[in-house]
């Protein structure tokens, strides 16, 4: 901290103190200028005399009223101005007893609104300049009664630029505090919708892949005896399914390390051209899966593609769990003008459905959270007859409800 900064911590913690130093300077000044004699013979030569006992009491008065300028502003105001007009009227010739009522006019100019500082000046300034020119022996025009016009004006003046100043600063405090805290809330924001991405993108890698190992180890172990090969292929599958979902962990869980740590993996995120390959996989583990699509070649955003990709996998892995070993599934992709619909139907038993109570709620929870962030809408159900029906429309190009920007086009 430097000692100019250090002496207004001191000045802040200590007004009083300031206002009596203020004080003690004023009337010093008032006492020496008391002893100064303006008038000489020829009119313009500097003489020494002796101040009047009163004018030395009514300076002592205006200077200890001074201590309680910021208190009582005003009433220093009053009394310092109360002071000078008596001293106009005795004083011949007069002492600078009108200093202490600048002062005081300077603190209320600085320490209150516009309007009370014009009210308080047009009186301070009427009321010191007339009583100087209608009483004592100078005329009207003298420059001892003209100075105290202008002295008093630029004590108002002087204190209402202060003030403004001070409100500006402040306001300039006031906005970058709230730009820091708005700044905080959006970093947090920004923290808390990264944590629900990330949680979500868990979620549809887990469950996908620990449901396909879950039914292939079961596969393995209730045909381990009778034939061997069919249980060393749903190792296989066993295998193959925990690798991917290390894989995509690791690239999950990659976004999450700090500046330093080794770097992450780049593979980019899957989307639709990965759909086949996603079936694939489903049907490797026993699931009827059958995929038609309509899209005409669009290529989607990667935002778009992902909530897709991920809206199919979640469908499916609810397929798998809750619709029943006989169970044929169906994914169709079509462009319809600026969307993109993504339907999944199921042919399963109709007293199964995902249960929002139980792992599959969060499953749906997290497709229409994916939807929602881009806009779009989803529809969830079970069918007329038996089964569950997914059905979700996204947008093309697309404008993030979390962050307000706009899409990669097709």
């Amino acid at each position: 901290m430097s000692t100019l900064d250090r002496a207004r911590c001191t000045v802040r913690a200590h007004p009083l103190a300031l206002d009596a130093s203020v004080a003690a300077g004023v009337l010093v000044c008032m006492v020496a200028g008391s002893f100064v004699d303006p008038r000489g013979d020829n009119g313009a030569v500097w003489g020494v005399r002796s101040p009047a006992p009163l004018s030395l009491l009514l300076i002592t008065v205006g200077a200890v009223a001074l201590v309680f300028r910021r208190s009582a502003p005003l009433t220093v105001l009053a009394v310092t101005g109360t002071v000078s007009v008596v001293e106009c009227v005795t004083g011949d010739p007069r002492a600078p007893v009108a200093m202490s009522a600048v002062v005081a006019l300077y603190t209320v100019a600085s320490t209150t609104d516009r309007a009370t500082t014009w009210r308080a000046g047009l009186l301070t300034m009427t009321v010191l300049t007339g009583a100087a020119m209608l009483s004592g022996p100078l005329p009207w025009y003298a420059q001892e009664n003209i100075a105290i016009l202008a002295w008093t004006g630029i004590g108002a003046t002087a204190g209402d630029a202060v003030r403004s100043r001070r409100a500006v600063v402040q306001a300039m405090r006031e906005r970058a505090e709230r730009a820091e805290r708005t700044r905080e809330e959006e970093a947090r924001r920004r923290v808390a919708e990264e944590r629900l991405r990330i949680a979500r993108d868990l979620h549809d890698v887990v469950a996908h892949h620990i449901a396909l190992v879950n039914v292939q180890a079961g596969v393995a172990a209730h045909v381990m005896d009778k034939r061997p090969d069919q249980a060393k292929e749903a190792l296989a599958h066993v295998r193959e399914a925990s690798r991917s979902a290390l894989n995509e962990l690791r690239a999950t869980v990659g976004l999450l390390r700090q500046s330093g740590d080794p770097e992450a993996p780049t593979e980019p995120a899957p989307g639709l051209d990965r759909l086949d390959e996603l079936a694939g996989t489903f049907r490797s583990a026993g699931l009827r899966v059958e995929v038609a699509r309509a899209d005409q070649g669009t290529t989607l955003p990667a935002a778009v593609g992902l909530a897709a990709y991920r809206i199919i996998q979640e469908a499916l892995t609810n397929v798998q769990k809750h619709a029943g070993p006989e169970a044929r599934a169906e994914v169709s992709v079509v462009r319809v003008g600026p969307n993109v619909e993504i339907t999944v139907l199921d042919d399963g038993r109709a007293d199964d459905p995902p249960d929002p109570v139980s792992g599959g709620g969060h499953g749906l929870l997290g497709m229409r959270e994916r939807v929602t962030a881009l806009r779009g809408t989803l529809t969830t159900g079970p069918r007329y007859g038996g089964g569950f029906r997914v059905h979700a429309i996204l947008p093309v190009k697309t404008r993030s409800a979390a962050t307000g920007q706009p899409g990669e086009t097709e």
